[in-house]
């Protein structure tokens, strides 16, 4: 069974910075790509970040562009996303999703991702 344990979340101060991280069991991290999902209260959940199996495709929504940093390191099974000068508006639930793909270098910015984690509490205010 597939799990996925995300970490890192917490309170910060506007301008701040947190890095999540994601770590997976019970499938083969290389062939599965990521993904960042967030969701705030009464919105709707959105996709963050994007990564491909190899690591060398990426997207991300464009308030969080040269921001945020998604990455991955498949030695350790774990993927995580780097958030720096955060603001107010980052305030969220973020979750991280995993999916089996054949394909190597393609990011999925759908929603249709197979697993999901428990999700993770940042909060950003003064």
């Amino acid at each position: 069974q597939v799990q996925l344990v995300e970490s890192g979340g917490g309170l910060v101060q506007p301008g701040g910075s947190l890095r999540l991280s994601c770590a997976v069991s019970g499938r083969t991290f290389s062939s599965i790509r990521m993904g960042w999902f967030r969701q705030a209260p009464g919105k709707e959940r959105e996709l963050v970040a994007a990564i491909s199996r190899s690591g060398g495709n990426t997207y991300y929504l464009d308030s969080v562009k040269g921001r945020f940093t998604i990455s991955r390191d498949n030695a350790k099974n774990t993927g995580y996303l780097q958030m720096n000068s955060l603001k107010p508006e980052d305030t969220a639930v973020y979750y991280c999703a995993a999916q089996s793909t054949i394909l190597m270098f393609s990011v999925s910015t759908t929603d249709e991702y197979d697993y999901w984690g428990q999700g993770t509490q940042v909060t950003v205010s003064s």
